[in-house]
């Protein structure tokens, strides 16, 4: 009888032991152990797929912001079409800052006043400190916008450091339980293999969880790295403009 692509055989005097069902029938820790793996393989996948279509969407939405700006004659303009436009870092940041520099403005021309003081939300002494102020605007909305992607990333990191040491645990329990079970009046093979074999098992779940949650750790990672570049030439390009017509 052919071997099923889904069943891993060995043969043993004469007999053929199924791992995989062996597995199905697994107790204890081994059981537990198994168990925890495939919920943290489950969980690497969903994050890995949520992370990947939330990073990406913000990294095409802001390249289209960030041509939109570029193509922009007036600041206020583009900030009453921006509502229109979907959510994205760059966006966010674009939005954060005008709103900094549209409350100067209004300061500058007596329609609005902040009380002075030396807290954050006193009113700057200074040009610089005006210009300052608008600086932090976008770096704290862009430190916003990443601090919501690498959400939940690290949990790849942490899976793909620790499931194989898991995986192993369980396989040096279940070895220790298989030569615990050894049945003298039986062929020692009979009764020690396939206990071996299911705990082997469990390293190379381990491997399975740890293998994705590691390579997808690197990629997202590269993706994030790639977005924070375009978000910090996007944040050079507006500090420019605006230090040139409202600063200089």
């Amino acid at each position: 009888m052919a071997s099923s692509p889904l069943s891993w055989l060995l043969a043993v005097d004469g007999q053929r032991v199924d791992v995989i069902g062996q597995v199905f029938e697994s107790k204890g820790m081994v059981l537990a152990v198994l168990v925890v793996l495939i919920a943290l393989s489950l969980a690497c996948w969903f994050i890995i797929g949520f992370k990947a279509v939330a990073i990406g969407s913000a990294i095409r939405q802001s390249r289209r912001f960030i041509s939109t700006f570029r193509s922009a004659t007036r600041l206020a303009e583009l900030y009453q079409y921006s509502q229109q436009l979907p959510v994205s870092p760059a966006r966010e940041m674009f939005r954060a800052g005008y709103e900094e520099l549209d409350l100067i403005l209004r300061e500058r021309e007596g329609k609005a006043r902040r009380p002075r003081g030396d807290g954050p939300a006193a009113m700057p002494e200074s040009t610089s400190a005006a210009f300052e102020n608008i600086e932090r605007s976008l770096i704290q909305a862009q430190g916003n916008a990443n601090a919501k992607l690498e959400r939940s990333v690290g949990f790849l990191a942490t899976v793909g450091s620790s499931a194989p040491f898991i995986g192993l645990f369980g396989t040096v329990w279940g070895i220790m339980n298989a030569f615990a079970d050894i049945d003298p009046s039986q062929p020692i093979l009979q009764t020690v293999t396939p206990h071996i074999a299911e705990a082997l098992v469990a390293t190379a779940i381990g491997l399975l969880a740890a293998i994705p949650a590691v390579m997808a750790y690197n990629w997202l990672n590269g993706r994030l790295k790639h977005l924070e570049v375009h978000l910090q030439d996007f944040s050079a390009d507006y500090l420019n403009i605006l230090r040139r017509h409202f600063f200089s």
